[in-house]
């Protein structure tokens, strides 16, 4: 008998059970038609949970409900996986990270979210201390968080499943930008977990809440009107309904401009350089690189160095990559008006990240600044063209030169959004013109070089060449 969820299919508890099932390979089936408040009533599933909650776990042996034992049983079905840590120590502070997650994280999330919505009474001081109970629990996270990349240990864990379900939870729902940008290393932490394939798989996209939802009013009773005495009358003829004119619909207002559209016309077309990026195969300094500074106009665009503020939690090649890689799939609201290079530099962690953007006007557009979370954990230097030492930097950064800076390049990735992309000499970065995948670690393509320490990057890496190798065999037969 196969193991069988019953739940709705974007229940975040529910998330919890399949993400770990992801990683061990464990197939767990999610019921099918499941409609809350009928298939949670039923006398069958009242007999696996009394109480009517979701989720339930349908197993051989009985049936397993509360999400978070339910994700243990799934994690430990399968022996020597790294979910449930490696020695006493780890199990025990992956229990530890469970506990805080549900008391400290998701029950505030709770406390603040759900009179919200009309499920409990609305009371203004109690939301206040649920949201300094929420925002005192997240800096401790985000304290942790600053120094490591996963909860515990090196790798994914089951306190990584049941923390990422319950911040996405609070992110898509309530926790605005305003409010997570107190916690940066939260806020990183929950866009690299999210991105990862096997929890990408069971959440899907994620679009974090644009703003708190409104309290919502219960409509009074109406009253019931007093009974009055009524005088037998003549009956009337019933008026005839009075015809109104249809109200003209009003036009839509068009849509605003973006404040690029309206600087002043560049000499500079982003299309012509991006094709030329594209298209250059050989010989790239002495065409590409000529025909960018042939083409740019230094009075409608600029240059901008950005440097990764905290390369030094970079210590995982695939996380790091992955990193950039958000960053980049952040980025797509400006890819008309911007060109950017990302540079991931070292052989050994930790990996420095760095990049290169050119964007339209003088300054770094608002809308990305505001839009984009990434921003705002660079260092961002304006390029100063009369300096030959930046001008070459600049020349370097957009050929993928190696060495960089004396080290080595772990991967080279390029925001040329719509655009044929140019692979680096070890990456398959990007396939037509809307196909990219995340480049494969050089140890994975050259032996030679070191083996990551993390046997997840070695997995990775083979999935996305399998994804890939199928992508180009269909691109073919076409």
């Amino acid at each position: 008998m196969a193991l069988v969820l019953h739940s709705g299919s974007g229940n975040k508890n529910a998330f919890k059970a399949l993400i770990a099932a992801e990683y061990t390979g464990v197939k767990v089936e999610l019921t099918k038609n499941f409609e809350m408040g009928v298939s949670n009533k039923t006398p069958e599933f009242l007999k696996m949970n009394p109480l009517g909650k979701i989720p339930v776990l349908e197993t051989p042996d009985g049936a397993v409900f509360e999400s978070n034992a339910i994700a243990r049983y799934v994690a430990r079905l399968k022996d020597n996986n790294s979910l449930c840590g490696s020695s006493l120590i780890e199990y025990a502070h992956i229990e530890q990270w469970i506990d805080f997650s549900a008391t400290e994280v998701d029950a505030n999330i709770g406390r603040w979210l759900y009179p919200r919505l009309g499920f409990v009474p609305h009371v203004p001081v109690h939301e206040e201390h649920a949201i300094a109970s929420l925002k005192r629990s997240l800096g401790a996270l985000n304290t942790h968080l600053a120094s490591n990349t996963y909860l515990v240990g090196h790798s994914v864990t089951l306190a990584d499943i049941v923390m990422t379900c319950n911040l996405y939870f609070g992110f898509v729902r309530i926790l605005t930008k305003s409010f997570t940008s107190e916690f940066p290393h939260v806020e990183r932490y929950l866009w690299t977990m999210v991105n990862q394939p096997n929890f990408k798989k069971v959440i899907g996209e994620v679009k974090q809440a644009e703003s708190v939802p409104p309290v919502q009013k219960k409509a009074a009773a109406p009253k019931e009107p007093k009974a009055k005495e009524v005088k037998k009358e003549a009956p009337k003829e019933a008026p005839k309904p009075k015809v109104e004119a249809p109200e003209e619909e009003e036009a839509p207002k068009p849509k605003p401009k973006n404040a690029l559209d309206l600087l002043p016309p560049s000499k500079m077309i982003l299309d012509e350089w991006k094709r030329l990026y594209s298209n250059t195969k050989t010989n790239f300094r002495e065409i590409a690189i000529k025909g960018f500074w042939d083409m740019y106009d230094p009075e409608g665009y600029s240059l901008w160095f950005c440097n990764y503020k905290y390369n030094d939690e970079n210590t995982v090649s695939f996380v790091t990559m992955n990193k950039v890689g958000g960053f980049l799939q952040r980025m797509d609201l400006c890819r008309k008006y911007a060109f950017g290079k990302m540079l991931v530099i070292g052989s050994t962690p930790p990996f420095k990240v760095k990049g290169l953007w050119l964007f339209r006007g003088q300054d770094i557009p608002k809308f990305v600044m505001d839009e984009v979370y990434d921003m705002e954990l660079y260092e961002w230097t304006k390029v100063d063209l009369s300096d030959e030492a930046q001008k070459e930097r600049v020349n370097a950064m957009i050929e993928d030169q190696e060495p960089f800076e004396g080290e080595e390049l772990l991967d080279a990735k390029c925001f040329n959004v719509r655009m044929s992309g140019k692979c680096h000499a070890n990456d398959l970065h990007t396939i037509g013109p809307r196909f990219s995948f995340h480049p494969l670690p050089r140890a994975a393509i050259n032996p030679q070089l070191p083996t990551p320490a993390n046997p997840l990057s070695d997995l990775y890496s083979a999935g996305v060449f399998a994804a890939a190798a199928d992508l180009v065999s269909r691109l073919l037969s076409i």
